[in-house]
């Protein structure tokens, strides 16, 4: 795959860590089959996808109202499933450079999870040791999602985190800090290194977040706009 050509190559680097990129074949055929055509605009893309994201949404709540806890566990499992698929495929190219510390990796790794799988501008931010932020500036989801519709993603990111620290022996936590629905100017990213085992507050809060949705789907009236 040539660069020169427009199409990014097949391993990520950046702050002394390489990445595999995911998706690669499919990629390929998409800008054959599509952004070569004349005419095509890729924000097409961006519309479909979308499309797909308030999808799962819309198909969390339909399975919580109707079925419960139990709809609710299978299908946050399954896109937790789908978080570890594509971490395994991304980090089966996983490297070091040597001098790299375990914290710069942590930080690499998420800024790939951004802007390559959530497609999002960021800047990152290593604060200690042991503590990286990163500031997302945009999101593709921002004009759409109310704000408690950002706890699908968050079985994604569990499942990419059990896959790094599966891969590296890193374990790390994660939370965010504010996010653009409800009006912050960026998403703000918090990821600290923890000992192996530790509770993370990740998916403690995740939990959280199912019980109140589970709650919410027997209200009377529309209350998702707000967290």
């Amino acid at each position: 795959m040539d660069q020169k050509q427009g199409f990014p190559e097949q391993i990520w680097k950046k702050s002394g860590v390489s990445l595999k990129r995911h998706f690669q074949a499919s990629t390929l055929r998409m800008k054959q089959q599509a952004l070569d055509r004349e005419g095509y605009d890729p924000a097409r893309l961006y519309r479909w996808g979308q499309m797909m994201a308030l999808a799962v949404v819309r198909m969390m709540e339909s399975a919580e109202k109707r079925f419960g806890a139990e709809a609710q566990q299978v299908l946050c499992q399954a896109l937790v499933e789908l978080g570890r698929e594509l971490g395994k495929e991304v980090l089966s190219e996983f490297s070091l450079a040597p001098g790299t510390s375990e914290i710069q990796a942590v930080s690499a790794f998420v800024t790939y999870l951004n802007e390559e799988i959530w497609a999002s501008p960021e800047i990152p931010r290593l604060v200690d040791q042991n503590t990286c932020v990163c500031d997302i500036l945009w999101c593709p989801h921002q004009d759409h999602y109310r704000p408690f519709d950002c706890r699908v993603q968050r079985y994604l990111v569990q499942g990419l985190l059990e896959a790094f620290e599966e891969k590296t022996g890193i374990a790390v936590d994660a939370r965010f800090t504010q996010i653009i629905p409800k009006g912050a100017e960026t998403c703000r990213f918090e990821i600290r290194r923890i000992p192996k085992g530790e509770e993370k507050e990740w998916t403690r809060y995740s939990g959280e977040l199912a019980k109140k949705a589970l709650q919410r789907a027997f209200e009377t009236g529309d209350s998702a706009g707000s967290s």
